[in-house]
């Protein structure tokens, strides 16, 4: 359960991470710069932590997958990035994918 968490922590830092590249913008804004590499730093952390209990081919699978999705909708709430019908099901895809490897991990 604990590498779970480590996981989830590690998804919300990338997430983190990513937005605060936008927000340097091109790292010209000195604390954005700086909240990159820390929440890089960390996130990759907490999934090294992670796969200490969870497969390589899943977490890393959740870990980028929900974390562009998240990015993906965060960029339409935050950024005002335009939204269509082909991204959301695009993001749909993405969640099943990640949903399905999932899947095909308990069924060992």
């Amino acid at each position: 359960m604990t590498s779970w968490l480590y996981l989830i922590a590690s998804i919300l830092l990338e997430v983190s991470g990513t937005t605060c590249m936008k927000l340097s913008e091109g790292f010209t804004r000195l604390w954005p710069s700086v909240f990159v590499a820390v929440f890089y730093l960390l996130s990759l952390g907490g999934l090294t932590l992670a796969l200490k209990q969870i497969d390589i081919s899943l977490a890393y699978a959740i870990w980028a997958g929900i974390g562009t999705a998240l990015i993906a909708l965060i960029g339409i709430v935050c950024f005002q990035e335009p939204a269509s019908p082909l991204k959301f099901i695009s993001l749909v895809l993405v969640i099943l994918g990640v949903v399905g490897l999932h899947l095909s991990d308990a069924q060992r």
